[in-house]
């Protein structure tokens, strides 16, 4: 089975995530509960599917928003949304 960059990525990053607790560096939240809902509210919000919208992008823009979101691993369209999202 061959592994894409994406799983590559993950899989590092659960191995950091390993090593950062074995060695006692994570911390507990005390506030579990209302961090959780903080994180839900930001995720509906990012979700929602208000408008659609046409947009002109130069083409080199477009494609280097598609090789950026190619590299975090989410579509291109979803980079977008949270670049307008993040600043508006």
């Amino acid at each position: 089975m061959r592994m894409n960059k994406n799983t590559k990525q993950k899989n590092k990053q659960e191995l950091d995530i390993l090593k950062a607790y074995k060695k006692g560096e994570l911390e507990t939240i005390s506030n579990l509960n209302k961090v959780k809902k903080e994180y839900s509210q930001i995720a509906r919000n990012t979700l929602k599917k208000n408008k659609s919208i046409t947009i002109r992008l130069a083409e080199r823009d477009l494609l280097r928003l598609k090789a950026k979101a190619f590299q975090e691993g989410i579509p291109y369209q979803t980079l977008l949304t949270s670049i307008i999202h993040k600043n508006v």
